[in-house]
């Protein structure tokens, strides 16, 4: 069940350096309870990004047969899950959760467990739950296993660049005569070195090196998953130095298909109504409530 979303979380604990992943989901709680303040300040780059298609559409089924849905997530993945000041398992999987629930008139019969990473296969092979909300990625590998829905979220490539550079977009134009920072051997670098591939670039071993490579101006730019950077952009370790430039950049090549709810296979009925449940939350505005809540510097 690895896959690169779940690399990409698991970095979150490692790319502020020597903090703890305590550390890491202290600085979540904290970024959402001051959101409206981030909202504000950053408004330019809260843009809300749209995964569908509007003239899509999907048929609600009926659920009245439904006895119950039970959704399975993790509490490590902030701010995807975690486990708030208050003990309680929170996070926009959590809030998406319900949301689902409500749209396919459930709300009732929606119950959320949390698991270890690793038992979230076995619990829905043995019917401990209907549907899994963790952030796994569709692959091949991955479809041998369960069915998913449409996805409801991407994590894209981005550049981030100090403040007094004045480097801009299209970053491709600007990065002429720059040295571009990419984590070795990942995504981001082949990527960069077939798309920018005339841009010169610096293999670091991890992104926290890339980033203290920008802070102390061995790189001009550094190229990462967009997630992780605007944690650090939101976090004291970034001595607010930095800002996004151009992008998002996606590629279902290099970043993958995106994040789906999965179920198990042969639940045709499920699938159409969670994917006319997620339809529905992005047209009534759902979405992007809490896309703003939880990501307040946005990935897009």
């Amino acid at each position: 069940m690895s896959n690169k979303i779940r690399d990409i979380f698991g970095s979150l604990g490692r790319f502020f350096g020597c903090f703890h992943v305590l550390s890491v989901i202290r600085l979540v709680i904290v970024v959402l309870l001051s959101g409206f303040a981030f909202h504000n300040t950053m408004a330019q780059e809260s843009f809300v990004p749209n995964f569908w298609d509007k003239h899509e559409r999907f048929v609600k089924p009926d659920m009245a047969g439904l006895q119950r849905l039970r959704f399975l997530t993790t509490t490590d993945f902030p701010p995807f899950n975690f486990i708030d000041r208050n003990k309680r398992l929170t996070g926009f999987h959590v809030d998406l959760a319900r949301a689902i629930c409500e749209e396919l008139g459930l709300i009732n019969r929606c119950q959320i467990q949390a698991l270890p990473w690793e038992e979230l296969g076995p619990a829905l092979e043995k019917g401990d739950g209907e549907l899994v909300l963790a952030g796994i990625a569709i692959s091949e590998e991955s479809r041998k296993t369960y069915n998913f829905s449409r996805p409801y979220f991407h994590i894209p490539g981005r550049f981030i660049t100090k403040q007094n550079l004045g480097i801009r977009a299209p970053v491709y134009e600007n990065l002429f005569r720059k040295t571009t920072g990419v984590v070795a051997s990942s995504a981001h670098e082949a990527y960069f070195s077939t798309v920018f591939g005339e841009r010169k670039y610096t293999s670091f071993p991890s992104r926290a090196e890339a980033l203290t490579a920008l802070e102390k101006g061995e790189v001009d730019v550094v190229f990462s998953d967009g997630l992780s950077l605007s944690f650090w952009l939101a976090s004291a370790a970034s001595n607010n130095c930095c800002q996004f430039v151009d992008g998002p950049f996606l590629s279902e090549k290099y970043f993958g298909k995106g994040m789906a709810v999965a179920m198990p296979k042969g639940k045709g009925m499920l699938k159409e109504a969670v994917d006319y449940a997620l339809k529905s939350i992005n047209e009534n505005g759902r979405f992007a409530e809490l896309y703003l809540r939880y990501f307040p510097i946005g990935l897009f």
